[in-house]
Formats: structure tokens, sequence, C-alpha cells
């Protein structure tokens, strides 16, 4: 049997709740973690760029036994028309000499060895476990949870939702409502396992170096999709986002569009004889901090993806889910230290602790930037880009007044 109460209860075992379970039981705090999966992060198989700074506040020694794949030291950006590719190449060679600030992870083996640590530190945490409904009192004042482990309830001061951008639990209990199509960005991704050797030769790289690189152009018809590949030791992940209003909009599906991508004559040489091991498809928020919902009430908070404070461009959903994790335990823990109850008034605290950790953010509007002609922003430009380079480039008999109209090829 579960003990009959916790200081708080976490609901999911993702980043962000991970984050929360770690930051209040190091704190003393008596902690009750669930979740659905065999294990943290069986259900997710996507790879992912970690933040280091963003880690070593919760674990600053993570780097002696975390499963890291690759340090990043070169950030590439490629757009893309149909037959060639433009392109900026930034490396941050500091990091080749110190701790570096960004790692490739695949989620499955890193999520497992974060839950360890939430273990260590003293929680509880019970996987297989499925939270079946927020328990609440008269009041309204949610006060535990029911699962399919056992009968009744298992009561907490204060549960924390770390669920996942489409979680239903706050929505049945009507605590939150579910996010808006242009809100929320659904990713498709393959990994593609090569030897270690061909990797590195294919994306010139040397050593545990690695390379993120992101697409934008005609891969895009017309909607905001965005291409991106990590370089991990024996894979490449190779992926699209794009928002799920664009999707309705146009009546595309992801699979086309992660397919345009693969077959550009840019992409093929990279996973050329790849075998792939896991395809995923996985919805991220992606309204930015002005969507950001109620994130608190009574016995109760909202973090990491459910959240939704993460941006569009950013690849920041994990580090911002780690963030938001972390504060509102934190919150947490100064509430149960002044002797408060978990009231909605109390719980202001944890968001007016974000606002302030996010305070860059609320000046960011790349959503509506992207969205309002992304027509324009991510294709129209490159192709006039690209089609300018071509005619100063190639060296070509027919009249000038004429080589602006020359068609474009097409070979894939």
């Amino acid at each position: 049997m579960i003990d009959d109460r916790f200081d708080a209860i976490v609901v999911g075992a993702g980043m962000a709740g991970n984050a929360a379970a770690l930051t209040m039981a190091k704190r003393g705090l008596k902690v009750l973690q669930l979740e659905r999966g065999e294990y943290s992060g069986s259900k997710n198989v996507q790879s992912e760029i970690l933040n280091a700074d963003m880690l070593a506040e919760l674990i600053p020694d993570f780097r002696k036994d975390a499963p890291l794949e690759r340090h990043v030291t070169e950030q590439r950006f490629w757009m893309l028309d149909d037959c060639s590719r433009m392109g900026l190449r930034y490396r941050f060679d500091d990091f080749s000499y110190g701790p570096s600030n960004r790692y490739t992870i695949i989620r499955a083996p890193f999520d497992k060895w974060f839950s360890s640590k939430v273990r260590e530190a003293g929680a509880t945490v019970l996987c297989q476990t499925n939270v079946t409904e927020l328990s609440q009192n008269r009041r309204g004042r949610v006060i535990g949870v029911r699962t399919d482990r056992q009968v009744g309830i298992i009561y907490a001061d204060v549960v924390v939702l770390a669920e996942g951008v489409n979680g239903l639990l706050g929505t049945r209990a009507g605590l939150r409502e579910r996010p808006k199509p242009d809100q929320v960005a659904l990713t498709v991704k393959e990994m593609h396992c090569l030897p270690r050797e061909a990797i590195e030769a294919r994306l010139n790289l040397k050593g545990d170096k690695g390379v993120v690189i992101e697409a934008v152009g005609n891969i895009s018809r017309g909607m905001t999709v965005v291409g991106f590949i990590y370089a991990n030791r024996e894979s490449i992940s190779l992926g699209i986002g794009c928002l799920v209003s664009e999707f309705q909009r146009t009546g595309e599906t992801a699979y086309e569009l992660l397919d345009r991508f693969k077959r550009h004559p840019s992409i093929v040489p990279l996973i050329d004889g790849s075998n792939i091991r896991e395809y995923s498809a996985h919805l991220i928020s992606k309204g930015g901090y002005n969507t950001i919902p109620r994130l608190y009430g009574k016995g109760w908070v909202v973090v990491g993806d459910a959240a939704q404070p993460n941006d569009t461009i950013d690849h920041q959903g994990g580090n911002v889910s780690m963030i938001s994790g972390r504060i509102a335990a934190e919150a947490i823990f100064r509430v149960k230290s002044r002797g408060d109850l978990m009231r909605w008034d109390s719980l202001s605290l944890y968001k007016k602790m974000l606002d302030g950790s996010f305070k860059h953010a609320k000046r960011r509007d790349v959503l509506s930037l992207l969205h309002t002609q992304p027509q324009n922003f991510l294709l129209t430009r490159q192709q006039l880009v690209s089609k300018a380079i071509q005619n100063f480039s190639r060296v070509n008999s027919a009249p000038e007044a004429e080589r602006s109209d020359l068609p474009a090829r097409r070979p894939w």
C-alpha cells in the first residue's frame, strides 16, 4: 500500500517532473512521483539538445555519469530550395577547451538516469501507475489523486502536474484548457543508425564533438516548418516540426513533410545506407511566454510542456521544462517552510518566480512573426536569394534579361 499522505505528488517523470521531484526531495519534502510508463523515458524515443547550465543547477556533477551523446560545438543554419542550399555556420570553439554548454541526448536513457537521481534523493517513484483522477474536496481544492494501482485516494498537500502538453488530468478536472492548434507543434523524428566513423566523416566531426543543423525553405511548402538534424554518437536524429494549425490549414501530413526533407539533395548523403531504429511523433508547446495558461490553483501547479513556456524557434523544450519544474518545487518548499496552506494565493509565488526567470521571454513574439506570413519568412525569401546567387555564379550564354527566367531544376 502507498502511504496515506505526502507533502507533494508529482504526476509525470519527464524533464519537468524529474526536476520538480528532485528539488523537493533534496529539500527534505516527502515526495511521491507517479509515471505511467515502464520506467521514466520508456515512452520517449526522441533526441534533444541539453543545456548544461540548467541541469547543473540540479545535479552539479552530472557529467560524471549522465548518458550524454555529443557536446555541441557547431550550429549550422540551412536555407533550402528545390536543389540547392545556402548556409551559415557558427562554431563554439571555446566549448572545445572546457565544459560544454550544450549536449545532444537521447531521452530514453537520459530520463532513466535522471529518475535514478530522484530516487537517490529520497523520493518514492512508482512507474506503471496511471493517475486516473485528481481528487478535490467540496471547496474545489485538490487534495490528492486516484490511480489504477490501488483503491482510494493518495493524499498530498499539493499535486504537481507534469503530464505533458496534451495532459488530460487538469483538463478533465476543469483546472486548465486544452492548448489551441496554433500554440502546439507536432514534431516527427527518425533516428538513423550509422557507424560512428561515418557520422563524423559526413558531418566533419572529430571525437565527441557534435553539430546541430536547422533548415527552412522549400521543405515548408509555405507552412511554419523547421527541419532539424542532431548528431549523436552512433545515430543521426532527423525531423521536422510544424504548428498543428498549419496542418489543419493546408491538409498536409507530417510524414509527407518529413519524407520531402529526407529526399533533399543536401540530406540524402548524410543518411545514405542508414538503418532507421526509431520513428516518433511528439506534441510540444510553442505558443511562447504570452500564451502561458493558469499555472496554479488550490492545491495544484502545472509545470513543463503543460505550462506552455516554450519559444517557437529555440529548441529549448526540455531545458525550459526543467526550469519550470525546479522553480515550482522551490516555491512549494517556501510555502511549506512558512507553514502556509497550499492555497491559490500562496502558490502564486510560483508564477512570480517564473516571471522573474523568463523576464526576457516576455519581449519575444517570434510566433506571430512566423505565423502571420510563413510563406514569406520561410519560403519566398530563400527562393529569391538562391536565385540571385545562382545567377551570379552560373556561367550562362543566355542574354542577361533572360537569366532570371531560367527554370529551376527539380532532381528530387
